[in-house]
């Protein structure tokens, strides 16, 4: 009997069979009241073959061509919505409002498949129905429309959001998709997977495919600034999952989902005799400070760790960690073996699996509802942000002594705004006193907040004048991230020595730009942007939907060029290849969906560093045809006159067909498909 399977069809979240359960066991929850807010929609996430699924957006051809698909596979898709239609589409009814397709239809999961300017409406739209899962797909929803949307779903019990900005999620079981996973790569099996980078997951399952080990169920968290559901989330769904005898968490740097998952891991192995065996990876050891890696989420806010420390407290709570996805395989059979697991049993049961529930047939990929320009942040000038708070009443000063930092930014855990504050602005002391203070996004900070901030800047014992100061700089600063639809706003603060005021310096600021490019709104504060302060190749790579950073600008030996499709395997192969001895000269994330055009334009950007002396192309063929990156390739090598040797590693849908296309060029072109080993041939090129 598997756990989420058997609750009464009448229970406090309105399920029926396809989400079941019997009573839910309370470590799935993290209030003191589990069935009265969010958390307690955790179990929403446990799809299978009897989920009835609706497509919001149903007629558009994105959401046609995903469905069409997802119904082939197995997938069990009742109907879906647009706005002001009634009829059929597919043979299956199309109604104009989500409450009416509730009344009507009685689904149990909803995928957004609408533009991202329009997404936040269609959430919203799916909770007010109470739909008991939501998946949002689309990437570059404006930040603070995502806020307004946590800002409701706290308030209730029988929602749960899964995204945005995720591949969504999939249960290989069950045969149910919702979202844009590569289905070819996909089989039945035992091992659970919750991850960040929509990428690297993809590699993660089609090396568990290549084990014989197969998946259960698949959650992509996604790569924004805030999800809705998290790691710690996939971990309690698999710790009670009878079909989950193994599970594996991908992370990469930006916020604390990894460190929070290192604690569930350790109090999961404190309570439990026989604990599942976990394995991750977590992306970004090696990116470039200050830099948003492709990934909207990709980046540290002020304290947080870095990619290394959260691979160390994963390691050091008890899980195993890759270097790279494509081990997860080996690495799986060896943990479930070494813990007593019949690794024969689970590997006959996969295939049994496979042959009842599987398609070996390939299905044609369609792109995603993602933008063509990848998401980035404005960030003002420090005098420009000076100006900014000048309207509001706060002048800045050019340096003060004994100063604190002070930040308005996203907490990623309570999924709100929250104040940062640290006593100190050395970077150690930073990392280790800072304070998060999560906020109501529709109230704003309260004076209890306000004086918790005060205390722990260590200012509630300063002058009158100095900690009214404060309070005054907390609500002006809330006051133009509400209004400016900011990222992170940051100050250093001080006690004047002259006076008993406050000295405010250094600010900075950054906003979000999705705000302009999906709705069109902030247009006058994005006029602000300067280009000419930034490097000119990375804003180039932008207007062709690239994201490119030089890394290491003053290191000869960090000579590597990286050509990569998605942000997460972007980040974890110039982590890879740092760990064969090799150093990347670039992180260059194509998109989610590159084409011949833009593996060229890559190819151009790349070549643009003259420490490159050898080329490394990553893909995984997802979305992405092998082939015509294997023809862009060749496309790059005809009119962009590369003289550098070039490995190329394809794996997923046409794999085969873009090898062979690579194999037989006659250029200087090595193909592989084992990461491995195409990494030892790169790093041993550019040690020649």
């Amino acid at each position: 009997m598997q756990l989420l399977q058997h609750l009464p069809r009448r229970s406090h979240f309105q399920l029926r069979n396809s989400f079941g359960g019997y009573q839910i066991p309370p470590a799935l929850f993290s209030s003191a009241s589990p069935l009265q807010d969010y958390a307690s929609t955790i179990p929403n996430l446990k799809i299978g073959k009897d989920t009835r699924v609706i497509f919001q957006g149903f007629t558009g051809r994105q959401a046609t061509s995903n469905a069409k698909q997802s119904i082939e596979w197995g997938t069990n898709i009742v109907g879906g919505v647009t706005p002001g239609k009634e009829g059929e589409h597919l043979g299956l009814p199309v109604l104009p409002s989500v409450r009416k397709a509730m009344e009507q239809l009685k689904p149990d999961a909803t995928g957004i498949y609408v533009a991202a300017q329009y997404a936040a409406s269609a959430i919203e739209e799916a909770i007010e129905a109470e739909v008991g899962l939501i998946v949002a797909v689309a990437e570059h929803i404006p930040l603070h429309d995502i806020l307004r949307i946590h800002s409701i779903l706290q308030t209730q019990s029988k929602s749960r959001l899964v995204g945005a900005n995720s591949p969504g999620i999939i249960s290989a079981i069950g045969r149910c998709r919702i979202g844009f996973q590569p289905l070819p790569t996909f089989s039945p099996g035992h091992v659970g997977i919750v991850a960040k980078s929509g990428t690297l997951s993809y590699e993660t399952v089609a090396s568990l495919t290549r084990a014989g080990l197969g998946q259960s169920l698949c959650i992509g968290m996604g790569g924004d600034v805030v999800a809705g559901t998290n790691l710690v989330d996939g971990l309690k769904v698999f710790e009670y999952d009878d079909d989950t005898e193994g599970i594996i968490l991908v992370g990469e740097v930006g916020g604390t989902a990894e460190e929070e998952a290192a604690d569930w891991i350790r109090e999961y192995k404190k309570r439990t005799s026989n604990p599942k065996p976990i394995a991750a990876v977590v992306g970004g050891v090696y990116a470039k400070p200050g830099k948003v890696m492709g990934h909207a989420g990709a980046w540290a806010a002020p304290g947080e760790s870095t990619a290394l420390e959260k691979h160390k407290a994963l390691e050091n709570a008890g899980a195993t960690m890759v270097d790279h996805p494509a081990k997860f395989g080996k690495v799986m059979k060896d943990l479930m073996a070494r813990g007593g697991r019949d690794v024969n049993a689970i590997q006959k049961s996969a295939a049994s699996q496979k042959r009842g529930y599987h398609t070996a047939r390939r299905l044609h990929q369609t792109s995603s509802l993602q933008s063509p320009s990848q998401r980035r942040s404005l960030h003002l000038q420090s005098s420009q942000a000076s100006s900014l708070l000048k309207e509001h009443g706060i002048a800045t000063s050019a340096s003060a002594e004994d100063s604190r930092l002070l930040v308005v930014t996203i907490s990623r855990t309570s999924r709100s705004p929250c104040v940062i504050a640290s006593p100190t602005t050395s970077p150690s002391g930073i990392h280790e006193r800072s304070k998060k203070f999560p906020f109501s996004f529709v109230d704003g900070p309260s004076p209890s907040v306000c004086q918790a901030v005060t205390a722990h800047l260590q200012m509630d014992a300063a002058p009158p004048a100095a900690r009214a100061g404060v309070t005054k700089l907390i609500d002006t600063l809330w006051t133009i991230f509400k209004e400016k639809e900011a990222v992170s706003l940051s100050t250093y603060l001080a006690v004047s020595p002259n006076s008993d005021a406050l000295e405010v310096t250094n600010p900075e600021f950054s906003f979000d730009d999705a705000a302009l490019r999906s709705c069109g709104r902030q247009k006058d504060l994005h006029a602000l942007r300067d280009t000419s302060i930034e490097d000119p190749k990375e804003v180039e790579a932008e207007k062709d939907g690239i994201v490119y950073v030089k890394l290491d600008n003053s290191n000869e030996s960090a000579n590597i060029g990286t050509l990569v499709n998605g942000a997460g395997l972007a980040m974890n192969t110039v982590d890879a290849l740092a760990t064969h001895g090799g150093q990347a000269a670039n992180f260059l994330d194509t998109g989610g969906k590159a084409t011949s055009e833009t593996v060229k334009k890559s190819f151009e950007l790349v070549l643009s560093d003259p420490r490159v002396k050898v080329v490394f192309v990553n893909i995984f063929g997802g979305l992405t045809l092998c082939d015509m990156i294997a023809e862009g390739v060749i496309l790059a090598f005809k009119e962009v006159g590369i003289k550098v040797p070039v490995v190329v590693r394809l794996r997923g849908t046409n794999e085969e067909l873009g090898q062979k296309i690579i194999a037989e060029s006659g250029l200087d072109l090595f193909a592989f498909d084992d990461f491995e080993e195409a990494a030892e041939k790169v790093v041993a090129l550019a040690r020649k």
